[in-house]
């Protein structure tokens, strides 16, 4: 499996307030959607949320999201290396994705850029 890079992942309380450090930070600029009812900015290698508590506690849990060539891919070493996938792989708008808890218990998302 190819691993592309990492994004860290923060919970904000207002998004539009944390943005322009972020983007002053990384000299880039924020890419926003929505996921479900959470306001999500990818700014640089960092993902910024914001929204309801009940959704921001279950994606506290996620340590980092994990850049990858193939999700597909990425599923069937983790599961022969005794991960447990949660979610997915799925479609989002930009790619694919899935949750995996490690060995460790440690829980990370994988995306790709794959469309399908």
């Amino acid at each position: 499996m190819e691993i592309l890079g990492a994004s860290l992942r923060i919970c904000v309380d207002d998004l539009a307030t944390a943005i322009p450090f972020y983007e002053q930070l990384t000299g880039g600029r924020a890419l926003r959607f929505t996921r479900g009812g959470v306001e999500v900015a990818a700014v640089g290698s960092f993902l910024l949320m914001s929204g309801p508590e009940e959704e921001l506690e279950i994606l506290r849990k996620v340590a980092a999201t994990i850049a990858v060539k193939d999700v597909e891919e990425a599923h069937r070493l983790l599961t022969g290396l005794g991960a447990r996938v949660v979610a997915g792989p799925v479609p989002t708008p930009v790619g694919r994705n899935l949750l995996a808890v490690h060995p460790d218990g440690s829980v990370f998302e994988y995306v790709d850029q794959q469309r399908g």
